[in-house]
């Protein structure tokens, strides 16, 4: 079998909404050089103060019709971002509840954060029982990165089901985005509450920190099994500021808190980080691209602390010359460690490939494929970056004798598709090294 017959691709696409908004924080002190003095804010309250009672009902009319039919928390948003900004607005006095609206509202922006792109997935189990759905189908999370005005990254989910063949079912997404609320936040560490959601792809992770102020990009989620049998849902992703990107942890507690904080450490001021489902020896390992060219291989003994790593996959065909670097999180299977990578190749096109790493040490490459599992093809060259396919994880399945593997890939970094294909192919396809 050719390497390019291992995958089928699945009539399943997702594709950018303009119409999915969320109402996030607007502030136009920033960039700095805005930030008047005397302060902004303040002279905005004057104002707003200084209109006659008819023409502030006016505009209360708009909060009372489209906002809140597009959100059905714009009025708990505005409140709270009165109360986020209370000590830069001046004096309050005087204003009506309603009135304390409208300047919530000017300090609030609708964002339609998947508007331009949405791509570069990531996928779990469901945890827990919800994982597992009748007739041995699976319950996933679906991870995405979407794009919006300014090209600014977001994370946002979907749900889905897997019969472990062709069959994929993707949950319609709610028409409603909801903001999380910043619970706590000094500088380096947050949580996000999201318990407005009342779905999990109304849940929307935008940048929070300055560290984050460009983005939050490629979110690679993996179920990680601490040695006493319990789990949870963990994530890498790169923080970027616009100039400088770092390594960063999203902790999903219940997918309805999360928290985020920097990784700190030599081996953190990368991107592509990913973490093994479980410690190897006692330690946490992850994969990156250290050198933004191989595979490094990370050990630590704190999971929020990398500080030693080694190349452990060298980029070696063609379509890989420029770089190689891991997708998602490496797959646990009786062979080994199975990790899906992305090689970069002629006019910086990004491929798909895989690799095994040797279970007990996985520094240790047993297998590769030779040339692209999943590649720009000419019916999915273009988008917004022509010639990129490219995944931050995917999922495998036993069904019977037969093991099969899902694989959501993003396509010109404008919109995401699927695959699926028998592991025992995959394989098959596979270099000894």
């Amino acid at each position: 079998m050719d390497t390019s017959e291992v995958f089928t691709k699945l009539p399943v696409t997702l594709t950018p909404d303009s119409s999915r908004t969320v109402i996030r924080p607007f502030s136009f002190t920033w960039p700095e050089r805005f930030a008047h003095n005397p302060p902004r804010p303040p002279a905005l309250v004057r104002r707003l103060k200084a209109l006659d009672e008819d023409v502030r009902e006016r505009m209360q009319a708009y909060i009372a019709g489209p906002m809140r039919q597009r959100h059905r928390n714009a009025d708990a948003i505005f409140r709270r971002r009165v109360e986020e900004m209370r000590d830069e607005l001046g004096d309050l006095s005087g204003l009506s509840e309603r009135d304390l609206l409208l300047v919530g509202a000017y300090f609030s922006q609708e964002y339609a954060f998947e508007s331009a792109a949405l791509f570069n997935p990531s996928l779990v189990l469901i945890p827990g029982e919800d994982g597992l759905a009748k007739d041995g189908q699976l319950r996933f999370l679906l991870s995405l990165r979407g794009i919006g005005e300014g090209h600014v990254s977001s994370v946002t989910f979907r749900t889905g089901t897997w019969d472990g063949g062709t069959g994929l079912t993707i949950d319609p997404a709610s028409p409603h985005g909801i903001p999380p609320r910043i619970e706590s936040h000094d500088g380096e560490w947050v949580r996000l509450i999201c318990d407005d959601a009342q779905d999990v792809s109304e849940t929307v992770i935008f940048p929070v920190l300055p560290q984050q102020r460009q983005g939050v990009e490629d979110l690679r989620l993996v179920t990680f099994t601490e040695d006493d049998g319990s789990q949870q849902v963990i994530g890498t992703y790169t923080a970027f500021d616009g100039s400088h990107v770092r390594q960063e942890i999203l902790r999903g507690v219940d997918l309805r808190t999360f928290e985020m904080q920097p990784l700190s450490g030599a081996m953190t001021g990368y991107k592509g980080m990913a973490l093994f489902p479980r410690r190897i020896d006692g330690r946490y390992v992850m994969l990156g691209r250290q050198d933004s060219e191989n595979i490094w291989l990370l050990r630590s003994d704190d999971l929020d602390v990398w500080e030693e790593g080694e190349p452990i996959v060298r980029p070696c065909y063609p379509w890989e010359f420029v770089q190689i670097g891991n997708c998602g999180s490496p797959i646990e299977i009786d062979e080994g460690w199975l990790v899906f990578t992305h090689g970069v190749g002629l006019v910086r096109g990004y491929a798909i490939g895989a690799c095994l790493l040797d279970k007990a040490d996985p520094s240790r490459l047993l297998a590769r494929t030779h040339a692209p599992l999943i590649f720009p093809s000419a019916e999915q060259r273009g988008g917004y970056v022509p010639n990129v396919t490219y995944s931050c994880g995917a999922l495998v399945h036993a069904v019977g004798d037969r093991r099969r593997v899902l694989l959501p890939y993003g396509i010109g970094d404008a919109f995401t598709a699927f695959a699926v294909a028998d592991l025992d192919d995959l394989l098959g396809v596979m270099v000894a090294v």
